[in-house]
């Protein structure tokens, strides 16, 4: 008699458990769907509002080209700096100067990798458009961005150790910097150009952090700021 009872008992446990997966899935398939998502794009001042399609992706919008050879002019013009940078640890042992070299060529190449990013992001070559034009020399200094050094003064730094080098250094890179504040003007001097607000922040850092720099420079060189 009891051996006659656990067949009944087992069919009776997976009724149980049928019926149990059978409530499960039908609670599931009552749950709600997650909402589309809804893409609203605001209307001009006095205009409603649009709802756009579910698979709208944002776009960038148009750079000028005062902002596209600003930001290829001012890779080249970092790049200089970070070359002056690589030269102090073998042409000099002043402390004081090889932490600022170290916080320039940090900066400046972080930068260099940012004005590449923003350049690509839209389409845009990353070396400056007059690497392009027919019979345009850029080994000539006349095509060198503002504050960058000539190729005399460069072999001259490459040259120099010491004290000879410290000086030659700092009054080599407030000129540089000095051309980089020269460009930033320019730029924002341009009808229609530094809108993009990446750029904006971007160019504005540059325009403090170097301005700050220069300033310790001068104290260096003991001068007044």
């Amino acid at each position: 008699m009891i051996d006659d009872l656990k067949p009944m008992k087992f069919l009776h446990l997976v009724s149980i458990c049928a019926f149990a997966c059978l409530f499960s899935l039908s609670v599931y398939a009552q749950q709600p769907e997650p909402p589309t998502p809804v893409v609203v794009q605001p209307g001009a001042p006095g205009q409603p509002t649009k709802t756009l399609p579910a698979d709208t992706r944002p776009t960038l919008p148009p750079a000028s080209p005062a902002d596209i050879n600003f930001m290829q002019g001012m890779i080249m013009h970092h790049a200089q700096a970070v070359e002056m940078t690589a030269l102090i640890d073998s042409h000099t042992k002043n402390k004081e100067l090889r932490t600022l070299g170290a916080r320039i060529s940090k900066s400046q190449s972080a930068e260099i990798s940012f004005m590449k990013r923003w350049l690509m992001a839209r389409g845009q070559p990353t070396t400056h458009t007059m690497h392009h034009m027919a019979g345009m020399d850029m080994s000539s200094d006349s095509m060198l961005m503002p504050g960058m050094l000539t190729e005399k003064q460069m072999a001259a730094l490459r040259k120099a150790s010491g004290e000879q080098f410290d000086h030659l250094f700092l009054t080599g890179m407030i000129q540089h910097h000095g051309g980089a504040l020269t460009m930033v003007k320019d730029l924002f001097d341009t009808a229609g150009a530094g809108q993009d607000a990446e750029l904006f922040d971007f160019v504005t850092d540059v325009d403090s952090g170097q301005r700050a720099e220069i300033r310790i420079m001068q104290t260096m060189l003991g001068e007044k700021p």
